[in-house]
């Protein structure tokens, strides 16, 4: 493995679908999160995800699984990026703000 690229360091939390590490499905979508700066990495299954479906792994234990995306590391937060096959180029983007969530959208999510 290259020289380490990412400014967090290798052992830092990140979420991963589950199906890249139970079936073996190949990282389709990532995003360096604006709000607190965390890292996803996706199948490239489309539709929600459920909360059962998201494994918490360290960076490093991704790295090691594709290595392709070390080209990622400085993606900046608030950013995204995906590919159309495992051995398409990385696109990037901004990735679009969520609106501010209020006390009325809180009160009807848990209805």
């Amino acid at each position: 493995m290259k020289e380490w690229q990412f400014a967090d360091p290798p052992n830092v939390a990140v979420f991963l679908d589950r199906g890249i590490v139970t079936r073996g499905d190949w990282i389709a979508y990532v995003s360096h999160d604006d709000d607190d700066g965390s890292w996803q990495f996706h199948n490239s299954e489309t539709g929600p995800v459920e909360e059962g479906d998201i494994m918490i792994v360290s960076l490093q234990s991704v790295l090691q699984r594709d290595e392709s995306i070390q080209i990622l590391a400085d993606l900046p937060e608030g950013w995204h990026a995906w590919r159309s096959s495992k051995s398409s180029p990385w696109q990037r983007a901004k990735s679009r703000p969520h609106p501010p969530t209020t006390t009325n959208d809180s009160a009807m999510s848990q209805v």
